[in-house]
């Protein structure tokens, strides 16, 4: 189908001021107050994916809560993550009781860090847990699928299984699609990791929230109301036209424009 030359316009218009946003937000000086800011404590791999899920989980709220709360439970692994995932006892869990961010608390903390060492132990870590989940098909969809039916096989209560996005359900799954995008992106602008190696930026998802689906919205570029997993689909199209190697560095632009209210259009 063709564009109308005016819509086609506009759109490079768009894409030349998310560029711009792109190269404004996707530096060092973004770390500082962002969840991100947490997993770059560490400097070994198992734990800075460890911290990066445990951050990204807790990733709802006011942000300087987040990193406070984020901080404390490294401080409560006696700041190495790993070491204590897969070493603890379970008198090292007692001190996680009183733990609490929202509704994330000591149950589902503790829950949490038995089924992260489960998946240590048994399933090659989390890169592998993922790594297998997408070479289903492919796809970021199925590996989040994949991840939660094995995050969950781990005895637990039923209250914690709301910590796990369910995109099967339909939800947008921002806080994964973020430890992803933290896990997989490489650049060398020193904000996102990129030391998972076998699933390809181009596949990964928007972790789509109140603020990037704002942005998206102001600009015509997400008419769905819903902010839920077509919502994601949605904005994925238009994103993958402007970039198909890398189009989740977008999220950056999104982001930023909301949070420091940048008009863009």
């Amino acid at each position: 189908m063709l564009l109308p030359n005016n819509l086609i316009k506009d759109l490079q218009e768009i894409k030349q001021s998310l560029d711009w946003l792109v190269i404004h937000f996707n530096t060092p000086a973004f770390i500082e107050k962002d969840p991100i800011s947490v997993p770059h404590r560490f400097s070994k791999k198992e734990d800075i994916e460890i911290a990066a899920f445990l951050a990204a989980t807790i990733a709802w709220g006011q942000r300087t809560t987040i990193l406070n709360n984020a901080n404390k439970l490294m401080g409560l692994m006696d700041n190495a993550p790993y070491d204590f995932v897969t070493g603890h006892t379970q008198k090292d869990l007692q001190r996680l009781n009183g733990f609490v961010h929202r509704t994330f608390n000591e149950v589902d903390c503790i829950f949490f860090i038995k089924s992260l060492q489960n998946i240590y132990s048994r399933h090659n870590g989390l890169e592998g847990v993922f790594n297998t989940g997408f070479h289903h098909d492919n796809t970021v969809f199925s590996a989040l699928v994949y991840f939660r039916k094995l995050f969950f096989e781990t005895e637990h209560q039923y209250r914690s299984e709301k910590h796990i996005s369910d995109v099967t359900k339909g939800a947008a799954a921002k806080r994964i699609n973020m430890f992803l995008r933290w896990m997989v992106r490489q650049d060398k602008c020193g904000v996102d990791f990129g030391i998972w190696r076998n699933i390809p930026a181009s596949a990964l998802m928007l972790p789509l929230d109140v603020h990037t689906a704002n942005s998206a919205r102001q600009l015509g570029l997400l008419v769905r109301t819903q902010n839920d997993w077509k919502a994601v689909e949605e904005i994925m199209s238009v994103l993958r036209k402007f970039d198909p190697h890398d189009p989740v560095k977008y999220d950056f632009a999104l982001f930023g424009a909301s949070i420091e209210k940048i008009f863009l259009k």
